[in-house]
């Protein structure tokens, strides 16, 4: 176990959310939910208290020592996590928020028709951002970054507006890496502007490089 790590209570956030646009349909991405997870694992493994709140995903914990909340939406996601992180020693966010939802879902389902269909999208809540300004000193706070283009500039910024202490860029330009698969290769930036590489790894090493990144940067 971890003398660092055994003990605390940890917030974790995995998978995706489902936005309802109607009975049947939703929006939502391919994010498996298989990053979070491990993480979860990984971290219990350590003797560390668990708050796994996931969105819809096939995947069940096996450590006693994880507490799972199952949601679908980003609204449920962070009615879910405020009141966990507040009692938590920090959270890493991994999960996929869908950044927008169907302004009037129906509980019906919509018929097709010849015409065209306008969707009205409103902005989701901003969770990373909601926790990022309720932190306190005694707390850490990471999240991740899956971006298309000007990668390294668009995690940094973001590590910035959320208020991370680090935060773990994938490329969807690197095979292998993103959303689904069982590999990730990840680039951790922390708010001191340190860049950490790591090469094409299964998420469950990858996993403990995080967790080393905490224990040996953020955890001093």
């Amino acid at each position: 176990m971890s003398l660092k790590l055994s003990g605390k209570t940890i917030l974790i956030t995995a998978g995706p959310t489902f936005e309802p646009l109607d009975a049947v349909r939703f929006i939502g991405n391919y994010s498996s939910g298989k990053m979070g997870f491990a993480l979860a694992e990984a971290l219990a493994t350590l003797g560390v208290h668990v708050k796994l709140v996931s969105g819809p995903v096939a995947l069940t914990p096996v450590h006693s020592l994880i507490e799972l909340s199952r949601v679908h939406t980003a609204l449920e996601m962070l009615d879910a996590c405020l009141p966990l992180f507040e009692k938590c020693d920090g959270a890493i966010l991994s999960a996929a928020v869908a950044d927008y939802r169907p302004k009037s879902p129906v509980t019906h389902k919509l018929k097709r028709s010849v015409d065209n269909l306008t969707v009205e999208l409103e902005p989701n809540p901003d969770i990373a951002a909601t926790l990022g300004s309720m932190k306190k000193t005694s707390q850490f706070l990471a999240g991740f970054a899956l971006e298309t283009d000007n990668e390294m500039s668009n995690a940094s910024q973001k590590l910035i507006k959320k208020n991370f202490d680090f935060i773990v860029l994938n490329s969807m330009k690197d095979s292998g890496s993103g959303f689904n698969g069982d590999t990730n290769k990840i680039t951790i930036i922390g708010k001191d502007n340190k860049i950490v590489h790591h090469e094409l790894k299964p998420k469950n090493d990858v996993a403990k490089d995080i967790i080393d990144y905490l224990e040996n940067m953020i955890l001093k």
